[in-house]
């Protein structure tokens, strides 16, 4: 068998040598790796899935069991004992609507933030892309989401929900501005952690206040009724997670039967300030992100196996 061309000893390949898929050390994709780095890409979610699992009796049941128990305290908690679910019709699903969201966000944050950090031994040991580190744990995330996402339509049935086209453009436009927000984040952050650890626990505050900053268990209704008019209320609608939030519950809420009906004898549910409507503003600002997170990862990346 003949042997394999290889590159002379201490210099660049040549442009023949390139065209047979031999390149530099170091040289990739930047940030296309995800796309053309797909079967390291799928290692490395399943390694991701593997360890995060290992040595647990339920497994992928705790996608089901984190959110349930959280959505069951809200509910007890703001639903019954604050009366909420009096205000607002089919809060089961206004509720579950909103904690979707933010547990994506807070899942894709927190693991891309901490991607790089978490795999120390393969970044300063072999070459891999680094960009595939934070995609492989927004991967797993949406993983995570999808049982979420079951139990959340399933329920929105059972209030009489049915799909529609209005539904699923809002669901989609949802999704595309949460990602591209949140893998814009975590790109900055996951740079930053690799050199100074306290990010990550900054990450975790901005994630554990994240519930709080949306409308997930209130209307922003009562949001308008107390800072309405002001700086502070615009600044709150720009939010991408607010906007997000009004996304799906356009897509699960909003055109429930109960909610309709309610709607006709309570003009606060048809607030005149709804942040959906600022989807395109909630896009910008998710590219913009996500651009400024892909050139602060470009130009750390280099220097990843030094910090660690």
């Amino acid at each position: 068998m003949s042997e394999a061309p290889r590159t002379r000893a201490g210099q660049l390949p040549t442009r023949a040598e390139q065209a047979e898929g031999w390149r530099a050390p170091g040289q990739d994709a930047g940030w296309l790796n995800p796309v053309t780095e797909r079967f390291l890409l799928l290692l490395l979610v399943r390694k991701e899935l593997r360890v995060r699992y290992r040595g647990s009796a339920l497994g992928m049941l705790w996608s089901y069991v984190k959110p349930a128990v959280q959505f069951i305290t809200f509910y007890i908690a703001l639903g019954v004992f604050l009366q909420l679910q009096r205000d607002t019709p089919a809060y089961a699903v206004y509720l579950f609507s909103g904690i979707v969201v933010v547990n994506l966000f807070g899942e894709v944050f927190g693991n891309a933030t901490r991607s790089i950090t978490g795999n120390q031994a393969l970044v300063s040991k072999i070459y891999l892309p680094s960009q595939l580190f934070p995609w492989s744990s927004m991967i797993v995330a949406l993983v995570h989401f999808l049982p979420q996402l079951l139990v959340l339509v399933v329920g929105a049935l059972l209030f009489g929900w049915l799909p529609s086209p209005t539904a699923a453009l809002a669901f989609v436009l949802g999704m595309a501005i949460l990602l591209i927000f949140t893998m814009g984040l975590g790109m900055i952050t996951a740079a930053l952690n690799a050199a100074f650890r306290d990010v990550e626990n900054f990450v975790d505050l901005i994630v554990m206040v994240a519930t709080w900053l949306s409308p997930v268990l209130y209307r922003v209704s009562m949001v308008e009724e107390s800072i309405g008019g002001t700086i502070w209320f615009w600044l709150y609608q720009l939010n991408p997670l607010t906007i997000v939030v009004e996304l799906f519950h356009v897509a699960f809420w909003r055109y429930s039967p109960e909610v309709v009906e309610r709607a006709t004898v309570d003009p606060s549910l048809l607030s005149p300030h709804e942040p959906y409507g600022l989807w395109w503003a909630g896009l910008l600002i998710a590219v913009a992100t996500f651009v400024i997170g892909t050139v602060v990862f470009e130009r750390s990346k280099r220097r990843f196996a030094q910090e660690l």
